[in-house]
C-alpha cells in the first residue's frame, strides 16, 4: 500500500459521471482541494453515451465537453480513473479511504494514435455499447474519453497480442508490468456520485428480452441512434440487420412494479418521447412509433416537448400495460394486451420493441460505508454524521439537468463540512 495522500481539508468525490464532475468542479472552483475517483477508464458516465439530451435535442458535447475542459484546467482537482473504493473509516472531517487502482496497461505518454488497436487481433464485448458490438482488446473507450488514453483489456496480458501492442507503440506508452495498486487517502467530506444503472430487462420475463433479439432496452436504442454507435446511427434490427421502421416503446419496463422497482424512474417517459424523434429523423413520414404507456409523466417545461410529440402524425399512443411479447415466424415481436381506452384486446406486430427500463441505483453493486443511509430503493440519503452525501442520480432518479443541480448542492454541503472542520481545528 502506498502512503496516505490528501488531508482532512480534501473533498473526495466518488463517481466521474456528470454529477461527479459537477460536484468536483463546483468545490474546486471555490478553492477546495478535490480528488475525483472513477472506477471506469474514463469520466463522463452514462451521459457521455447519450446521443442527445432532451428537451433541446443537443448532443452531450454541449455541456460535458465544457466541463471536461474546465476540469483539465483546474489544479485543485486530481482525477483518478480505474479507481474503486474498497473501504471508508473514520468520521466527519477525518475519513480514511482505501482505493484500489486497476492497471490500464497504458501510461500518460499515450497520444491516442490507435496503433496498438490496429496491432492486436483479439476482440471483446465493447463495455460502452451495452453488448451491442465488439471492440479490439486495445481500445479507446469512446470519442469523448477523458483521459484521452487507450486501455488494454486484462484478457490479453501475457499473450502475443499484448506484445504486438507494445511493439506497435512508437511512444513507449504500453506498460505491461502495471499491477493493481492500493492507495489510502484522507478526506474531510465525501460526495457519492455513483450514478445509476438500467434495470435488468431479463428479469421482466413476459417481455422476452433474453429470448427475442428484436426486444432491446432504451439505453441500447440510444446507442443505435448515435452515429458513433455500433450501427453508425442506423436503426437496424439486431436479428437480421434490417431497418426498423415500425417501433414500439413500452413504458414502465420494471418501474412502478412491486415485483421489480417500486419507484417511478422519472426519465423513462421523456426518453421514449425523445427517441421517437430519432425514428422520424431516420425515416420521415414513413416512420411509425407507438408508445404503450400507463400514464405519461413529464414535468415543468418538458410538458411542451410532450405536446409536440403528440402532434407528430408518425407517433401514436396506446394506453395499456403490455401483458406479454411473443414472436412471429419473421422474427417480429408481437405485443399482446388490452387497450384500456377502448377496452379491446390487441396482438400487434412491430419491427422492434424498445423497453423503457427503469433507473436502479449503482450503489446496489457497491460496498458503501455502514454509516450511509439509503432509502427503500437503495438511493443515498446521506450519512449519520452528515460528513457524506449523495449527488445526482445516486440520490434519486434524475435527468441530466436535475443531476447537475443536485451535484451543485452536494458540493456546497461538502464545502460546509470541511470549512467547519478547519474552524474547529483553528479554535483548538
Amino acid at each position: 500500500m502506498t502512503s496516505s495522500i490528501a488531508t482532512n481539508q480534501t473533498i473526495l468525490v466518488v463517481g466521474g459521471g456528470i454529477s461527479g464532475i459537477t460536484a468536483a468542479l463546483e468545490a474546486a472552483e471555490c478553492g477546495k482541494q478535490v480528488i475525483l475517483v472513477e472506477r471506469d477508464a474514463t469520466l463522463g458516465g452514462r451521459t457521455a453515451l447519450l446521443y442527445r439530451y432532451f428537451p433541446k435535442m443537443c448532443h452531450p458535447t454541449c455541456g460535458l465537453e465544457i466541463n471536461l475542459r474546465r476540469l483539465k484546467g483546474n489544479r485543485n482537482v486530481r482525477v483518478m480513473t480505474m479507481a474503486e473504493v474498497l473501504g471508508v473509516s473514520g468520521q466527519r472531517g477525518d475519513y480514511a479511504v482505501k482505493l484500489k487502482i486497476s492497471p490500464r496497461y497504458v501510461n500518460a505518454k499515450c497520444t491516442a494514435c490507435g496503433d496498438c488497436a490496429a496491432a492486436v487481433e483479439a476482440q471483446i464485448d465493447n463495455p460502452y455499447e451495452y453488448g451491442l458490438a465488439k471492440t479490439k482488446a486495445a481500445y479507446l473507450p469512446h470519442a469523448m474519453a477523458y483521459p484521452m488514453q487507450y486501455v488494454l483489456d486484462p484478457s490479453i496480458i501475457g499473450t502475443a497480442d499484448a506484445d504486438k501492442a507494445r511493439a506497435a507503440c512508437k511512444y513507449d506508452a504500453i506498460d505491461l508490468d502495471m499491477r493493481d495498486e492500493t492507495v489510502e487517502i484522507k478526506a474531510g467530506a465525501i460526495v457519492w456520485a455513483t450514478g445509476w444503472k438500467p434495470y435488468d430487462a431479463a428479469k421482466i420475463q413476459p417481455y422476452g428480452y433474453d429470448r427475442f433479439a428484436n426486444v432491446i432496452t432504451s439505453v441500447e436504442f440510444e446507442r443505435l441512434a448515435n452515429p458513433h454507435g455500433p450501427t453508425g446511427g442506423k436503426l437496424l434490427r439486431p436479428s437480421d440487420g434490417k431497418e426498423a421502421r415500425n417501433i414500439a416503446f413500452i413504458q414502465c419496463a420494471g418501474s412502478r412494479d412491486e415485483n421489480h422497482l417500486r419507484h417511478c424512474s422519472r426519465i423513462c417517459c421523456m426518453a421514449s418521447l425523445k427517441q421517437t424523434h430519432y425514428v422520424r429523423e431516420a425515416y420521415g413520414e414513413a416512420a411509425k412509433s407507438t408508445i404503450y404507456y400507463i400514464d405519461i409523466r413529464v414535468i415543468d417545461r418538458l410538458e411542451d416537448f410532450y405536446l409536440k410529440v403528440q402532434q407528430d402524425p408518425t407517433v401514436s399512443f396506446v394506453k395499456s400495460k403490455v401483458a406479454k411479447i411473443a414472436e412471429d415466424k419473421d422474427g417480429n415481436p408481437v405485443l399482446h394486451g388490452v387497450d384500456t381506452e377502448g377496452y379491446h384486446r390487441y396482438a400487434t406486430a412491430h419491427d422492434l420493441v424498445v423497453l423503457a427500463v427503469g433507473m436502479e441505483p449503482e450503489t446496489n453493486g457497491i460496498k458503501l460505508p455502514d454509516d450511509i443511509l439509503l432509502d427503500s430503493s437503495g438511493f443515498i440519503e446521506g450519512s449519520q454524521d452528515d460528513g457524506m452525501c449523495g449527488a445526482g442520480s445516486a440520490t434519486s432518479p434524475l435527468d441530466v439537468n436535475r443531476s447537475v443541480q443536485s451535484a451543485t448542492a452536494a458540493a456546497l454541503r461538502a464545502i460546509q463540512v470541511v470549512h467547519k472542520t478547519s474552524t474547529v481545528e483553528g479554535a483548538r
